[in-house]
């Protein structure tokens, strides 16, 4: 009776640290992703791009939120599931922190734009309630293209 209590115990401590790191590695993707999706987005710019545009990439085609979204979303980061992944792109001007219009002249080289991810992380261990934590990271870079 006491080695299976002990064992409840101890199996529990380890799956829980266990969890505990899988979430502290999480939240370094979420954060990288966050990166990666402003990196993405400062070399395209924002706006509508041309007519004959299929594939957004510089000089022709600008970066739609959902193209910043599908992007970051299709990282494949492993162990993170991007069905629980929210992507909010934002441009505004860098100098007066003003929010642009989606035509509006913000996206042009030297205005700012930030990106935020946010990630519903399911936390289970075992004889404990499953819970689900939102984890997010927010990363700003000026555009260059």
């Amino acid at each position: 009776m006491e080695t299976a209590m002990s064992s409840i115990i101890l199996l529990t401590f380890m799956f829980g640290v266990i969890e505990v790191g899988f979430m502290l590695y999480s939240y370094h993707f979420i954060s990288e992703a966050a990166r990666e999706g402003t990196r993405y987005a400062i070399v395209r710019g924002q706006g509508a791009g041309t007519s004959n545009c299929t594939a957004p990439g510089p000089p022709i085609c600008k970066a739609q939120s959902a193209d910043i979204q599908t992007y970051v979303k299709g990282l494949g980061f492993p162990g993170i599931n991007p069905a629980n992944m929210t992507v909010t792109p934002a441009w505004s001007a860098f100098t007066s922190g003003s929010t642009c219009p989606s035509t509006g002249p913000c996206n042009s080289p030297g205005n700012l734009i930030t990106i935020q991810v946010q990630y519903a992380f399911p936390l289970n261990i075992p004889f404990i309630p499953a819970q689900t934590y939102t984890m997010s990271s927010t990363a700003a870079m000026i555009i260059q293209n």
